[in-house]
């Protein structure tokens, strides 16, 4: 009889340590299973609002000058509103004066917008136009691709190096070609208007101050 009782103790011994195995495990596997799930659809709206932030935050005021990199520089002339949709938009109404275009630009989707440069960036584009022009020997169609890309990025530093290298120190047409010359007096023209604006000059000064830097200035008084 005595033996009987050893095994059944045994038998119940084994049982309890089964059991607090399984139930060491469950809470686990439970744990792990909780986490999974809430990762999805938790976390993706947070991601999209991180997004959509950075596109609303800058604010432009009435008669600030702005840079489309398309159009050049504009001036805003209204912050106005408008229901599309039965959807609130506010926007920005841009006066471009070398084009007389007047851009709508919603505020919420203004990413291509930028303020006007600073005076050391403007300082900067002029040492630029000092340096030499760097010549290439591709193809000039992949060349006027690449200058036009230049000048339509909206980058200040790009438009001076479009302006530097396509600069002939004359303003005889027989030196240039026509797509040559039409694409330097475009990328000039951008430049010089956010020239005018940064240092608040009149455009005939600002014209000798380029003209100066690019070395035309030496032509011009030559010929006088």
């Amino acid at each position: 009889m005595p033996k009987k009782k050893k095994t059944k103790k045994v038998k119940i011994i084994k049982k309890t340590k089964i059991s607090k195995i399984k139930s060491k495990i469950k809470p686990k596997v439970k744990a792990n299973e909780k986490k999974t799930a809430s990762l999805g659809p938790d976390e993706k709206p947070e991601i999209k609002k991180i997004k959509k932030q950075p596109t609303e935050k800058r604010i432009y005021n009435l008669k600030d000058y702005v840079v489309y990199p398309k159009h050049g520089v504009g001036k805003i002339t209204a912050v106005e509103k408008a229901t599309i949709g039965q959807i609130d938009i506010q926007f920005y109404k841009i006066f471009v004066e070398k084009e007389k275009l007047t851009l709508t630009v919603p505020i919420n989707q203004q990413s291509k917008l930028r303020p006007i440069s600073s005076i050391n960036q403007i300082n900067k584009c002029i040492s630029i136009l000092k340096t030499k022009p760097k010549i290439k020997r591709t193809m000039w169609s992949r060349r006027a691709q690449e200058y036009d890309q230049k000048i339509n990025s909206g980058k200040i530093y790009e438009l001076a190096e479009v302006v530097k290298d396509l600069n002939k120190n004359t303003d005889i047409i027989a030196d240039q070609s026509y797509s040559e010359r039409q694409l330097f007096e475009k990328a000039y023209e951008r430049l010089k208007s956010e020239f005018e604006a940064v240092l608040q000059i009149n455009p005939e000064d600002v014209q000798k101050k380029m003209d100066k830097a690019l070395g035309r200035i030496q032509i011009s008084e030559t010929t006088e």
